[in-house]
């Protein structure tokens, strides 16, 4: 996988006038960007449950994805001019590709895995395994993650656990549907796939129009797989339902998913994937806050561990790109 992640590099390179943008961000742009992350994604799944209650899963998400898109493409496009969004045969592979993995695939099937009856507190914990994924994909590629950072993925499993399993509500005692389990499961890997992958393909050098694109191609196959599955959107439904759409249109899509795309390519991937663990948290304090939904002992602890784990990555993603950093000079100096 080197050679296609040097290519991609000096093609941005050569875009963007010869200099390097990718990975040169401030501290303060990246953690403003992954605390939006944080936030949004928490808060989305209050949303997407409200939508769904009046309105068809994959529809409703289609048209989310297609107007976001729309949106974001028209203010680039009249900002700053419609030539931006020329791509090359490559960058159009790279934004489909994209598309289909983290949207259409990383989302929608999500949404077909609850349809086949998977509880919501398991689902959040079969997609917590991201970072898990993620970590696995690296290590094949010989881009191994700190002892630090895998001791805090694994401890934010574990804090999941607790989480999910002493704050849910009681189940009625049947087992789990495997077809629904193993399309989450497949959701989960090519979502950890395509953040891992996505710094090493071609796409545009605009996370802007980059995420324009990826939004249409999403809505455009959630819209289809809508058809083919039959579903049918009657058009009646409550201002709060489609109050929670527009949230997910502008905010959830626009701003936050424009957010995660623009760390994949400025930010420790194993620290991007950190959101896995802290959107299900942000989930419970909105469902106590609106839902009145009650926060547990387990649901506390679970998440004081979650937030734990998401301090250990973040260390040994510093102590990583520090000790990355003093190899390097020390090679420079070498005779």
């Amino acid at each position: 996988m080197t050679e296609p992640v040097v290519s991609a590099v000096e093609w941005r390179a050569e875009e963007d006038g010869g200099k390097v943008t990718a990975g040169c961000a401030s501290r303060g742009a990246i953690a403003l960007a992954l605390g939006l992350v944080y936030v949004i994604w928490g808060s989305i799944y209050l949303a997407v449950r409200l939508v769904i209650t009046e309105l068809p899963p994959l529809g409703s998400m289609g048209i989310r994805f297609v107007a976001a898109g729309i949106l974001m493409g028209l203010y680039l496009g009249i900002r700053g001019g419609f030539g931006r969004f020329k791509l090359t045969w490559r960058q159009v592979v790279g934004v489909v590709f994209m598309g289909f993995m983290l949207l259409a695939i990383g989302n929608g099937m999500t949404s077909l895995g609850q349809l086949q009856g998977v509880p919501s507190g398991v689902t959040a914990l079969l997609i917590a395994t991201v970072p898990l994924w993620i970590a696995l994909y690296r290590t094949f590629s010989g881009d191994r993650p700190s002892r630090l950072s895998l001791t805090g993925i694994a401890l934010g499993l574990v804090g999941l656990v607790v989480l999910v399993a002493g704050g849910s509500p009681a189940s009625d005692g049947g087992e789990l549907p495997l077809l629904g389990v193993g399309i989450i499961l497949v959701s989960s890997l090519c979502w950890s796939f395509g953040s891992w992958i996505q710094p090493r393909i071609w796409l545009p050098s605009n996370a802007f129009v980059a995420s324009t694109y990826q939004l249409l191609v999403a809505g455009g196959v959630m819209m289809i797989g809508a058809v083919i599955s039959g579903e049918r959107f009657e058009g009646s439904a409550s201002a709060q339902t489609w109050g929670a759409l527009t949230y997910l249109v502008l905010i959830g899509s626009i701003v936050g998913f424009t957010a995660y795309v623009w760390l994949l390519g400025n930010a420790p991937v194993s620290l991007v994937a950190t959101h896995a663990y802290v959107n299900p948290v942000v989930e419970i304090f909105l469902g106590w806050l609106v839902l009145a939904e009650p926060v547990t002992p387990a649901i506390a602890i679970g998440g004081g561990i979650v937030v734990a784990s998401v301090v250990l990555v973040i260390a040994g993603e510093k102590i990583r790109k520090e000790n990355t950093s003093v190899a390097a000079v020390d090679d420079r100096i070498s005779p």
